[in-house]
């Protein structure tokens, strides 16, 4: 039997159940976290995040997988409280998301000390618990895949290839990053069922999605409620014409959401969120938005149970296991 590791310890993959592939209780600026810790509410944020826990809990949600990784504010010891206080089995990653920047330690190792590091977190625990991930993260956006990006990349694809954990990889479609991704991973020998390219729903192009499913990979339609990159109504489209090619044991459905007082929104002060969602952003972005617009949406549009089943309990599987 495979098993998948949780913030609760090991577990074999058919226990986790329905699965949002996709989502952040936990994320900051981690750096302004550690030097100014004054500027967080913490008692408020882990709050809110039983609030989410406990909504998924309502829709059948057994599993979230959270791909906060360095330089998102990862916080195992956290995520444990949240999973043993909310009754939800939380999955964890190592690696490093970044666009461009990475600290003067990194810059001056190699991609395989980086690796090191990763398959610490993977065989070993993270941040000094027995926690340990079950799968690495990376990402590449608007700046491209610069060499910066390709390290890191590079290091996990060799975390990976060590150690049997998959990789989920942050993309932006509109920079073309995905192709780029991909062909990365692909020289350094990880096997294509085991590489996600997270985001690809943020694009309604045929061309560039059926590009990257042709390769073998899984794509995240994992954005939803996120307008600002793609109205929801372009990501239902998209998602049932997939669905129509019989595309559906490579996608995953999930939202992306952080809370907004507790994540990676922390890099705008309140009234820029305000401003954001008064335009338009993220209007109704939660992380129950999947189960109470999107899903009666697609079943309208002709996507069945078993389809459904396939993306959010038979694909996690599929991809989680070791």
């Amino acid at each position: 039997m495979a098993t998948v590791e949780t913030v609760g310890g090991q577990i074999d993959v058919e226990e986790l159940g329905l699965t949002l592939i996709h989502e952040h209780f936990f994320s900051s600026d981690e750096a302004i976290t550690a030097q100014w810790p004054h500027v967080r509410e913490q008692d408020r944020e882990f709050e809110l995040a039983m609030e989410s826990a406990q909504a998924v809990k309502s829709h059948g949600v057994k599993t979230v997988v959270e791909p906060t990784a360095m330089l998102l504010g990862r916080d195992a010891r956290t995520s444990q409280r949240l999973a043993q206080e909310s009754g939800l089995q939380i999955v964890l990653c190592t690696g490093i998301y970044t666009y461009d920047h990475l600290p003067q330690f990194l810059l001056n190792r190699s991609e395989d000390y980086i690796a090191d590091l990763f398959v610490h977190d993977i065989e070993q625990g993270i941040q000094g618990t027995d926690i340990k991930a079950a799968f690495l993260k990376c990402a590449a956006d608007e700046p491209g895949v610069n060499e910066r990006v390709e390290k890191v990349h590079r290091a996990v694809a060799r975390a990976s290839l060590r150690s049997g954990a998959p990789i989920m990889a942050h993309s932006r479609p509109a920079s073309n990053t995905g192709p780029r991704q991909v062909e990365i991973f692909l020289e350094e020998g990880v096997a294509p069922e085991k590489i996600q390219i997270a985001h690809t729903g943020d694009t309604d192009d045929p061309g560039y999605i059926q590009g990257l499913l042709d390769k073998g990979v899984w794509i995240g339609m994992d954005r939803y409620g996120i307008d600002l990159f793609l109205p929801t109504a372009k990501r239902n489209a998209t998602v049932l014409e997939l669905l129509n090619r019989g595309y559906a044991e490579r996608m995953f459905l999930s939202q992306d959401f952080d809370i907004p007082i507790a994540n990676g929104l922390d890099w705008y002060p309140p009234e820029v969120i305000e401003q954001l969602q008064a335009a338009g952003a993220a209007t109704d972005w939660s992380m129950t938005f999947l189960f109470e617009t999107v899903i009666p949406t697609l079943k309208e549009g002709g996507m069945t149970d078993d389809q459904l089943n396939t993306m959010m309990v038979d694909n996690p599987k599929r991809w989680l296991g070791v």
